[in-house]
């Protein structure tokens, strides 16, 4: 019996990086299944649109669409659906974050970036309109702040509150309240865990946002497209 398509469902981005590196998870995700049929598609900027993957399926075939997107938000519950609500034989797995795996790689960026002890840290995420994307969010700062002894807050790029501009005054408000490390020395800094998969309109606006350092997306990072096997995985013995 052959294994269902497995429909790599990204974003998208008008970056060329950006693209180049949600490309790279589609190649690697063949690369450790051999064999296996990836199809690219995008909810948004890009082209193949999902809703024209899918339909261009013959009928009967079947499919796991796999978001390449870190949270539960409105491309995963609107979108998704809606693209493969005609198609019974095609289903729809969860998205790649919240993971531990996400916060051993944002803890890794951090540290590479010269993380400190005293610093405070803000995972900034893209952002949803709807409350399930900042639970996962938050739930990834949870996971990160469990590898780290730093303050570990949550913010936003669009769509939900508070911004990231915000969040870095935050927390560089609190990190000032704090005792300095050594007497009479600075405040921690701030340091951006860019919780974003690749460069792009999103992780450019970091660097506007006040903060001292911003680390690097998660790509590229073959932990990725190992997570989105797995999720392709569990949808299979779901079914089964």
């Amino acid at each position: 019996m052959n294994s269902p398509v497995l429909i790599a469902c990204a974003h998208g981005t008008r970056n060329a990086e950006g693209q180049a590196a949600i490309r790279r998870v589609m190649a690697e995700i063949e690369a450790l299944r051999p064999g296996l049929r990836v199809v690219e598609a995008y909810v948004d900027v890009q082209e193949p649109e999902l809703g024209g993957v899918v339909e261009g399926l013959p009928e009967g075939t079947a499919a796991v669409v796999v978001p390449l997107l870190l949270s539960t938000g409105f491309h995963i519950k609107v979108d998704v659906p809606k693209a493969i609500k005609t198609r019974p034989e095609v289903v729809a797995a969860r998205p790649l974050g919240p993971d531990p795996r996400l916060a051993e790689l944002l803890a890794t960026h951090l540290r590479a970036a010269g993380l400190q002890e005293h610093d405070g840290v803000l995972l900034a995420a893209a952002g949803s309109s709807l409350p399930d994307g900042s639970v996962d969010s938050e739930e990834q700062a949870r996971l990160l702040a469990e590898l780290l002894p730093n303050k570990v807050r949550v913010a936003y790029g669009a769509s939900a509150q508070p911004t990231v501009p915000d969040g870095v005054a935050s927390l560089r408000a609190e990190l000032a309240a704090e005792p300095a490390a050594e007497p009479n020395g600075p405040a921690g800094r701030v340091f951006i865990a860019s919780y974003l998969l690749a460069t792009g309109y999103f992780h450019d606006q970091l660097a506007k946002a006040g903060a001292d350092v911003v680390a690097a997306p998660l790509l590229p990072s073959k932990v990725l497209a190992e997570i989105a096997l797995e999720r392709y995985d569990a949808v299979l013995e779901r079914l089964s």
